[in-house]
């Protein structure tokens, strides 16, 4: 999710990032959802940032900051209406962050993430905000990635470069198997109940249509 990735993208502007980006939908509208950022290519990088105090005049975050800030959030999320069991995992070591959480609907889901981002940012009017990148209908499940194009802009070219070299993969799991997907990119599992889609991170954030997807289940 958006939130997610403004407060680590601080770390990655130039590392190799990959993003598994992961929804279970149940029939009835409830779900799971999962969203892992893993810089472990990256970590020699990322320990050199943080034992800086700034890097082009922006102040490097201590980890012991970025620790309360991801628990912050995570008390957040926990706060919102349809939401439950928030789960973070944080490795340290090698730099891999995931968050699990349970939601009633997609729209809770939704609602839940874009309060908390329009509380946190300073551009309270972003068009972003009003973007609706999850919706289902009880049949299908539309889904896009929130886009955030003008940040990877400012980076300069070897650093936009190496997020070529980071994957981004949207998983959608269902409980009924899956009748057609208008996205040709789509891979359906054997069993027909899930479907993967991936793309370099820098051609997702460069142009995040290429992993919008409809998924429609069966009756």
């Amino acid at each position: 999710m958006r939130f997610f990735l403004i407060g680590f993208l601080i770390l990655t502007l130039s590392s190799c990032v990959d993003i598994w980006d992961d929804i279970t939908l149940h029939t009835n509208g409830t779900g799971t959802y999962k969203y892992t950022v893993n810089m472990s290519a990256s970590k020699v990088k990322i320990n050199s940032i943080l034992a800086l105090d700034s890097v082009d005049g922006k102040r490097i975050p201590k980890i012991s900051e970025i620790k309360e800030k991801i628990e912050y959030y995570r008390n957040k999320l926990e706060e919102k209406e349809g939401i439950s069991n928030v789960k973070v995992e944080s490795d340290y070591t090698d730099f891999i962050f995931k968050i699990t959480l349970d939601f009633e609907s997609v729209a809770a889901l939704q609602n839940g993430i874009r309060e908390i981002i329009r509380e946190e940012i300073k551009e309270k009017d972003d068009p972003a905000l009003d973007e609706n990148w999850l919706s289902w209908d009880g049949k299908t499940l539309t889904r896009v990635v929130p886009n955030f194009q003008t940040m990877i802009q400012k980076m300069k070219a070897e650093d936009q470069e190496k997020l070529k070299k980071g994957k981004y993969t949207c998983v959608s799991r269902f409980d009924k198997p899956i009748v057609k997907c208008d996205n040709a990119q789509a891979k359906i599992s054997p069993t027909k109940v899930a479907g993967l889609i991936e793309s370099n991170t820098y051609s997702v954030g460069t142009n995040p249509s290429i992993l919008k997807s409809s998924f429609v289940v069966s009756n």
